[in-house]
């Protein structure tokens, strides 16, 4: 499953640079996942690392895209490879 930054978010910044798939962005009012993007740190860390750091608690699951951890596992594959193959 994606996680998602709910509008309580107070753009800290400190969420972005922690995401290793680079699936946060600054939105038009706060922070955003690209569902797309996000494996919830699976592959890279044992727990979501935009949830550990953030001060106010505002990232969920978001249950618009719900994915299974063999999928949130073949996402991270399939994103990896294409990271390589881009090098």
């Amino acid at each position: 499953m994606s996680l998602k930054i709910l509008d309580t978010c107070v753009n800290c910044d400190v969420c972005e640079p922690v995401c290793p798939n680079q699936a946060i962005s600054l939105g038009e009012d706060f922070y955003i996942i690209d569902p797309d993007l996000c494996t919830e740190c699976v592959g890279h860390h044992d727990e979501p690392q935009c949830v550990v750091v953030c001060p106010v608690e505002c990232i969920i699951s978001d249950p618009a895209h719900v994915e299974t951890g063999d999928a949130l596992k073949a996402k991270y594959h399939r994103l990896t490879s294409a990271a390589q193959a881009v090098v």
